[in-house]
């Protein structure tokens, strides 16, 4: 022991002190290299969500490279976001509990950090898988972000309006997909009209959105048969 002063020094509790504080320092580099490395994991991953929009089709098993992501699909249902590392897949869609004759056979490419929503769409002679991206825009502070996909293979164009007949989006074709519009939080009642009229075709009731999320409006099914027309109101970008 060494005494200097009112200083006294105790090597072995020194080295001891020092060796405690070399292992935390190293601890505290482990701990920051496996944070560093779960943030990098996370920048390459991809979020994909599959719908089945196919009015005329039956319930569907979908595999992406061989793996199956949905089971048993009903027409106007769709997944939570699946995570996935971002590369490109081959998507195919058979009828459930069938492995043979595929109805869809695709490429998707699920690029890093992306949400996407796979979509069959069509009807059974014309189906198609077509990939949307979601929540692919900025939030808007304090309001909330809408867009509307027109998935109805037999309907025209459409307008889609507030009831006092204020536009939204107007013109919207089959498969087309608008851009998000920034509206206020509240609950809204839609209207799908044939484009440039003031002919209805379906009113969409309880359109509640909240303040800093991502929403899309799909117009699904047949106008005039059956399936009949409806709505599905889905938020973007939300894992559950």
């Amino acid at each position: 022991m060494l005494t200097k002063g009112r200083t006294v020094v105790n090597r072995k509790c020194t080295k001891k002190v020092l060796r405690h504080i070399l292992e935390q320092n190293l601890n505290i580099e482990v701990v920051m290299e496996n944070m560093n490395e779960m943030r990098r994991m996370n920048r390459i991953y991809g979020y994909v969500a599959v719908m089945h929009a196919v009015p005329d089709a039956l319930a569907v098993d979908v595999y992406a490279d061989n793996t199956l992501i949905a089971e048993n699909l009903a027409f106007g249902t769709y997944t939570n976001y699946i995570k996935v590392p971002a590369q490109s897949y081959q998507i195919t869609v058979y009828v459930s509990g069938t492995r043979m004759n595929p109805v869809i056979t695709k490429m998707l490419i699920v690029g890093k950090g992306e949400f996407l929503t796979a979509v069959a769409v069509g009807t059974i002679a014309t189906i198609d898988l077509v990939a949307i991206e979601d929540a692919d825009v900025p939030r808007i502070e304090d309001k909330a972000l809408i867009r509307f996909a027109h998935l109805s293979p037999n309907a025209p164009a459409v307008d889609i309006t507030l009831p006092d007949g204020t536009k939204l989006f107007s013109d919207v074709t089959f498969k087309e997909v608008t851009e998000y519009i920034a509206v206020d939080q509240m609950n809204y009642t839609l209207q799908v009209r044939l484009a440039g009229t003031d002919t209805m075709v379906l009113v969409v009731p309880n359109v509640n959105v909240r303040n800093n999320n991502y929403y899309t409006v799909y117009a699904v099914g047949l106008v005039g048969q059956q399936p009949e027309l409806e709505a599905l109101l889905v938020q973007d970008g939300e894992i559950k």
